[in-house]
């Protein structure tokens, strides 16, 4: 399944990009509003995960634009602003569930769950078709007795024609479903990937022609006379659940590695206005560049775990975002935030992402 994510902060997006990714999702990333929007007029997604403040267009705006163009893909808001001013506003422009940032995993996960749910009832967790069989809990493909070791682009092949039984898929839209706009790769490399699929399913027992080619149309499943539908067991087992978690432990570890500068660099940015601000010289700008630093660090440092330093930078944002004009004791206060965020920011990371990952694979949440 193919989800549009427009969200200008780096580190949350490449973060959710491989988050998602580990849950065989296909990523397209918009960094501004606009590009979200050109996006969405040149391919189909299954889902939009969409940002509150966005550059050039926002979130709020985007959505009221894809109501009024008659776009009825899901969309669930990423928003900063916990009041309910804000949550009404997102819900009337038209998207479907929102989530606060900082937002644990597990629950941005089942959200995402629950509205494919609904747009394609039912998402089965696992599928069978003749003596084929995938759990998309544990990302486990089995033909028989038999385990097929499979590349992510094979799994999400695969999956596709199980998630549409019968349907017939061109080589042109299997891509749309399965690269991002990013790979853009040529149609031969779908005929690459059928043809390596289908040898890994014959040497598994599959007949030949398990994926049949329908000439001039596309690819399918083959419909044999006793053939199973595909079925939903909907229990994920414990042995599933720990392996799931040290994959999305690591994925959020690279991640953490490549980006971890720009919290040092929004870092020395707000430290930089604290010391402005007490020499009674911070200007308009440098206030804002602050704030928006701020904002940012509180969104992406609660999804690695910390916590406190979430909270932290989330305060610091409301006294730089206050239209009254900062006097000592509001410079006395934010230095001794900033003290305290630096040293939060120097913890080893996902102290507490452990306890998130215990409750990594979840039920979904209630509609």
């Amino acid at each position: 399944m193919r989800i549009l994510l427009v969200e200008d902060d780096e580190c949350i997006a490449k973060t959710l990009e491989r988050v998602l990714g580990n849950q065989n999702y296909v990523v397209d990333i918009a960094a501004d509003g606009l590009l979200g929007w050109e996006l969405v007029e040149a391919f189909s997604y299954d889902l939009i995960l969409l940002d509150i403040i966005l550059p050039k267009l926002d979130g709020i705006k985007l959505c009221q634009r894809l109501r009024s163009h008659n776009y009825q893909t899901p969309i669930l808001l990423l928003t900063a602003q916990n009041s309910s001013t804000h949550k009404v506003m997102g819900l009337d422009a038209g998207a479907d569930d929102y989530v606060v940032k900082p937002f644990e995993l597990s629950e941005l996960l089942a959200r995402i769950r629950v509205l494919l749910r609904r747009r394609n009832s039912p998402i089965l967790s696992v599928m069978k078709w003749e003596k084929l069989r995938i759990n998309s809990g544990s990302c486990e493909v089995t033909y028989g007795c038999h385990g097929l070791n499979l590349t992510p682009k094979e799994y999400r092949l695969l999956e596709l024609f199980l998630r549409n039984e019968h349907i017939v898929f061109s080589r042109s839209e299997i891509l749309d479903h399965l690269w991002s706009i990013e790979e853009a790769p040529k149609e031969d490399t779908v005929t690459a990937h059928i043809k390596g699929l289908r040898q890994k399913l014959t040497q598994a027992g599959a007949p030949t022609d398990f994926i049949e080619t329908v000439y001039g149309l596309g690819y399918r499943l083959k419909a044999f006379a006793d053939e199973e539908k595909p079925s939903v067991a909907s229990r994920q087992t414990k042995k599933s659940q720990s392996k799931r978690k040290p994959q999305i432990r690591e994925a959020l570890a690279v991640v953490w590695e490549r980006l971890k500068v720009h919290s040092s660099d929004r870092l020395e940015i707000i430290q930089q206005a604290s010391l402005e601000l007490q020499a009674n010289n911070l200007s308009e700008e440098l206030r804002k560049k602050a704030y928006h630093a701020a904002h940012k660090l509180g969104g992406a440092l609660g999804i690695f775990g910390f916590a406190e330093g979430s909270r932290l930078a989330k305060h610091i944002e409301q006294i730089l975002l206050s239209q009254i004009i900062l006097d000592q004791s509001e410079a006395l206060r934010l230095r001794h935030l900033v003290e305290l965020l630096s040293g939060e920011l120097q913890q080893p990371a996902f102290r507490e992402l452990d306890k998130i990952l215990c409750h990594y694979v979840v039920d979904d949440v209630g509609e």
